[in-house]
């Protein structure tokens, strides 16, 4: 196999599962802050989402988009691991 081609696999999958890393810092990061600003409620925030938003949908649209991003970043996490095992195997040839 073309050490060349094995290389960019390897830094592929490596450079995934940094990038994995930080999705996840800042997917936690983001859910404290959920979490923070919903136990807070504070007044500034309904005006900028906009007109009729209240806090009971404000907490469902944003925990829609915590779970498809969970799904995504499982995905993500999967698809890695495939790239990884991949890696090993041109690296056995």
């Amino acid at each position: 196999m073309n050490d060349s081609f094995e290389n960019k696999v390897h830094c592929a999958a490596v450079a995934g599962w940094w990038t994995l890393l930080i999705a996840l810092i800042v997917f936690l990061l983001a859910w404290f802050a959920y979490l923070t600003l919903l136990s807070a409620q504070p007044a500034w925030i309904l005006p900028l989402i906009g007109p009729d938003v209240t806090w009971a949908k404000l907490a469902t649209i944003s925990l829609w988009f915590f779970a498809c991003m969970k799904f995504f970043l499982l995905l993500w996490a999967l698809a890695l691991v495939w790239l990884t095992l991949w890696a090993k195997q041109l690296r056995k040839r």
